[in-house]
């Protein structure tokens, strides 16, 4: 398999060249490292947040907008398919790395976690990328560092100036474009841990609702989790049956019928402290191959359209 960063690196060149028509900004850091701001000091929009999926999934997904309805009220959708889910998504896309650094804190997801190759999920999958770059998306409200560049760089293998690192706000339209793009990713990651063979995933398809910007970051990861949990719709295609597709969809938690801004809430903003069930997408359907199909789970737009403020 052709190394993850090498893909999204070009995709990455694209967000460099059309900078200005994307409404992004890119400055080199002391040591070389290359930060993109997608939404902290430049607005960005929809089709830059489409690019940063696609340069998330590492180039193997397609991405692409379109609008539907939410209580009769047309909605900017995000829809995302990929016949390589398990290294795309799970491999790439994923929110895996936890960056801390010198009081700088975000999450960081894309091809550079693949370098480290710490998590479970790299063995299962049987994939360790090598690679003299390293792209890691950021979701914070501020600019990385040059130590946070550093860091990356450290774990990752690679020199400074070898780092890209794309950095966007929950609160920002990127934002919420990106998290509507992880609809197939979270189910995905919930059959994974459900002890499915994600080598197994044969193709992932996936759209969920564009939440309106909000004025802060506690909102908006209030709103783009409910765009997922309540709105997202994912088809997933597998090589095989199994007894637990019907823990999938984000019905399946106890927290389901609830706010997310009340879930964060109650687990003081620590995204690592919820349960995994409750990062899930609304509905589901499993297509076996040569078996049966299974439709899972319910969009509730009553709470979406309450979430969205619509």
């Amino acid at each position: 398999m052709e190394s993850l960063n090498r893909t999204a690196l070009e995709l990455v060149d694209e967000a460099l060249e059309f900078a200005g028509e994307l409404d992004v900004g890119a400055h080199e850091l002391d040591n070389g490292a290359t930060v993109l701001d997608f939404g902290v000091e430049f607005s960005g929009g929809i089709e830059a947040g489409l690019l940063l999926a696609e340069i998330q999934s590492a180039g193997l997904a397609t991405v692409q907008s379109r609008v539907e309805t939410i209580e009769d009220a047309p909605i900017s959708h995000v829809e995302l398919t990929t016949d390589q889910p398990g290294l795309g998504l799970l491999g790439a896309q994923k929110t895996g790395w936890e960056v801390s650094v010198d009081g700088y804190e975000a999450l960081g997801s894309g091809p550079a976690r693949a370098l480290v190759a710490e998590e479970t999920i790299y063995d299962r999958l049987g994939y360790t990328d090598v690679f003299e770059f390293a792209i890691l998306a950021l979701e914070s409200d501020e600019l990385p560092t040059e130590a946070v560049a550093e860091h990356v760089a450290e774990l990752a293998g690679v020199e400074p100036g070898s780092v890209f690192l794309p950095t966007y706000p929950t609160a920002s339209l990127v934002g919420s474009v990106t998290v509507a793009a992880r609809a197939p990713e979270l189910a995905a990651f919930r059959l994974a841990e459900l002890g499915y063979d994600p080598t197994k995933l044969v193709s992932a398809s996936g759209v969920a609702p564009v939440a309106p910007v909000a004025g802060d970051e506690e909102t908006a990861l209030g709103r783009t989790n409910d765009a997922l949990a309540y709105g997202g719709q994912v088809h997933l295609v597998v090589e095989e049956d199994f007894d637990r597709f019907d823990e999938i969809p984000s019905s399946a938690g106890e927290e389901y019928g609830e706010p997310f801004y009340d879930i964060f809430e109650r687990a003081d903003w620590d995204f690592y402290d919820l349960p995994e069930d409750v990062f899930a997408p609304a509905q589901v359907t499993v297509d076996v191959l040569g078996g049966p199909t299974y439709a899972l789970g319910e969009r509730d737009e009553a709470l979406l359209a309450e979430s969205f403020g619509l």
